[in-house]
């Protein structure tokens, strides 16, 4: 093969080379540690860290009428970054009751003593072993955040979460924590078939058909349930009111808020802390 042939096989290799290229996904962008929260992304096969620029932020104390809910989770997280065993957390119950405020609540009262957050799709679930692989080095403390979490028949990110929380992720020392929240206790769908499952024995025990059996599993994998309940009328407006405070509302203006206020939640259909900070932000930005 004479110089002239060889040009242009390489040529031509480079050109094959630059299409193949194109084809490929883009590398990853390095994880920027720094960063307080992180989302998982993926494209393709890769997945990576994508840092959070601008983290929403609550504190605990902007979260009324859950008190109960605040000290376990609370409690809970302390125990994790005192390195002391903790649980995995499943938060369940009705919508805009401050499920996933109260753990970005966590994150605001302890991210400057090493806690971070990473927020995974449900669609993202299979990877939570690379992710936990990811950070097992790190000296920071991770909560990944599951949000509005619920499977459907089939769906396979079901087994892989339940095989993380199996598995060795909340033993003492480790440096990840799963929360997550479901308008579902047991994640799943559940229906009225099922019950004909359950076999009846004759000495009154009742033994659950296995398809209930395995729905109910995962939820047990959960070392600490917490349960929230539709507010009475009196705490929505204990919350409205501290919203209205809170964004500079006078007295007279927050006391002849009641009406509306009320209004505002039989509109919605739902007395809730995210409808009564919602109403809050349209009043004041009205009255102030």
């Amino acid at each position: 093969m004479n110089a002239t042939d060889l040009t242009t096989l390489i040529g031509r290799a480079e050109r094959v080379l630059a299409q193949l290229e194109a084809w490929l996904p883009p590398a990853p962008p390095p994880t920027d540690w720094n960063a307080l929260a992180f989302r998982w992304r993926k494209q393709g096969g890769q997945g990576w860290l994508d840092a959070i620029k601008h983290v929403s932020h609550i504190a605990p104390e902007d979260l009324q009428h859950i008190e109960q809910q605040k000290e376990v989770i609370d409690r809970n997280t302390l125990h994790f970054l005192q390195g002391k065993p903790a649980n995995n957390v499943l938060m369940t119950g009705a919508r805009g009751t401050g499920k996933s405020s109260l753990v970005k609540a966590m994150l605001a009262a302890y991210a400057d003593r090493g806690l971070r957050l990473i927020e995974v799709d449900k669609s993202h679930l299979g990877d939570l072993g690379d992710i936990v692989d990811l950070v097992s080095a790190r000296p920071e403390k991770f909560i990944i955040f599951c949000d509005d979490l619920s499977f459907e028949e089939g769906e396979g990110g079901y087994k892989a979460l339940k095989s993380v929380l199996d598995g060795s992720i909340s033993a003492p020392g480790d440096n990840v924590l799963i929360y997550a929240t479901s308008n579902r206790r047991h994640l799943m769908p559940e229906y009225m078939s099922e019950n004909l499952t359950a076999q009846h024995q004759s000495d009154g025990e009742i033994h659950p058909g296995e398809t209930v059996e395995e729905k109910v599993s995962l939820s047990e994998r959960f070392g600490i349930w917490l349960s929230f309940r539709p507010f009475r009328q009196d705490d929505y407006l204990d919350i409205v009111y501290y919203w209205l405070k809170t964004l500079g509302c006078s007295q007279a203006d927050i006391e002849a808020s009641r009406t509306e206020a009320l209004q505002w939640a039989l509109g919605r259909g739902s007395r809730s802390g995210r409808v009564a900070r919602q109403f809050a932000q349209d009043w004041a930005a009205r009255h102030v």
